[in-house]
């Protein structure tokens, strides 16, 4: 189990992708629409890992979705961390233990390939919204959101950790002892509050929302 991406919940996709960029020389690529949550995004390709730009794009889908209230809801009064996605190799077995339904998804990207995965948690009722949701990809590993050649400012390697505002406890149940690089801290209001991307150089740009 690892970081596969962070989800930054936006109002407006273009502004959050410039503000990216002017802040922390970060450059995204559009990534698609998801008709069934009324959402679209863009994608900061990282690597093995990603952030995505999610937002509602159809606001009469949106409000009727679970996904799509959070989002408008998280960027009410600015862009704010969603939560972390973590890829899992046996998802089934993840969303069993976790009592989590395992849903497939796809979306449409601009050069009109599909890519699909199978998600578990994001929607759920079970799963606080700080804690982390999962998915495994069913494409090959050159179509990973994360492989996206894209031109940063800074030579990115990769997501180095995560810290989310929650309860240590519930986190290291919620992973059934995975050793992933979330840190988690006794703060209100719950949530992820801030994201660490790893350089070349060993610096770390720290983004936090």
């Amino acid at each position: 189990m690892r970081i596969d991406h962070v989800v930054m919940a936006v109002r407006d996709l273009d502004a959050a992708a410039e503000r990216l960029w002017e802040d922390h020389g970060l450059a995204s690529v559009s990534g698609g629409h998801h008709p069934a949550w009324g959402t679209a995004n863009r994608i900061v390709p990282l690597g093995e890992d990603y952030v995505e730009l999610l937002a509602v794009v159809d606001p009469s889908v949106g409000a009727s979705t679970v996904l799509g209230r959070t989002l408008l809801d998280l960027s009410a009064g600015g862009d704010r961390w969603f939560s972390a996605c973590l890829a899992t190799d046996d998802i089934g077995s993840t969303a069993e233990r976790l009592g989590l339904d395992v849903v497939p998804g796809s979306r449409t990207r601009p050069d009109g390939s599909v890519i699909a995965w199978r998600g578990a948690g994001i929607e759920a009722p079970s799963r606080e919204p700080w804690l982390p949701f999962f998915i495994s990809w069913d494409v090959p590993s050159e179509l990973h959101p994360g492989r996206a050649v894209v031109e940063h400012r800074v030579p990115v390697t990769g997501i180095a950790r995560v810290e989310v505002a929650g309860d240590d406890a519930r986190m290291r149940g919620w992973l059934g002892g995975a050793d992933v690089p979330i840190r988690v801290v006794d703060a209100a209001p719950k949530g992820v509050r801030e994201v660490a991307i790893a350089t070349a150089g060993g610096n770390e740009l720290m983004i936090a929302r």
